[in-house]
């Protein structure tokens, strides 16, 4: 009687670890990534036709980070990229067929927010949020991965009733001031 009661908190442990789990690595990758690009100088964004060195720093940061801690990059290497705004890369590989892998990275060179203590973190696209008022901006490098996840547990609190209604991505987020 109390078997699917148990397995459904077990399953939660473990499934729920791994997500806050996954979503620490997401979040260090895409902070060491923003560092890397941070530290670039910027008078390569000038170049539209091909992805910047500062950029390609970003990029190279984030695989080498998500397969040093056995993360499936989903074949990133292969990706091409998208431009978004101005001084806005976007990487995509979505989940299709039997792939349950996707991985989206977005790496923003020009990314202004407010120089406020109260100001609110970046949100997962790295659009900057709208200026209030006369305040100063500061130009910064912003960085955020969203990776598929696949939950376990979904399927197995299915056995006491409804299936749980879960996010089917993990972000990760960082944005570090641009050094010059």
């Amino acid at each position: 009687m109390s078997l699917p009661l148990l397995v459904v908190f077990v399953v939660g442990i473990f499934d729920f670890s791994g997500a806050y789990t996954l979503k620490q690595k997401l979040t260090n990758a895409a902070r060491d990534a923003a560092r890397a690009a941070a530290a670039d100088p910027a008078n390569d964004l000038a170049q539209p036709t091909s992805i910047p060195a500062s950029v390609s720093d970003a990029f190279q940061q984030v695989d080498n980070y998500l397969i040093a801690n056995k993360i499936d990059d989903c074949g990133m290497l292969s990706t091409l990229y998208t431009s978004g705004p101005a001084a806005s890369w976007k990487f995509s590989i979505t989940p299709s067929g039997s792939s349950t892998c996707g991985i989206t990275l977005i790496i923003n060179r020009g990314y202004f927010f407010p120089a406020v203590a109260s100001a609110r973190p970046a949100n997962v696209d790295c659009l900057p949020p709208a200026p209030t008022g006369a305040q100063i901006q500061v130009i910064a490098t912003c960085v955020s991965i969203k990776y598929a996840y696949q939950w376990r547990f979904g399927r197995v609190v299915s056995l006491l009733g409804p299936s749980a209604s879960l996010p089917t991505n993990i972000v990760g987020t960082a944005v570090v001031m641009n050094e010059n």
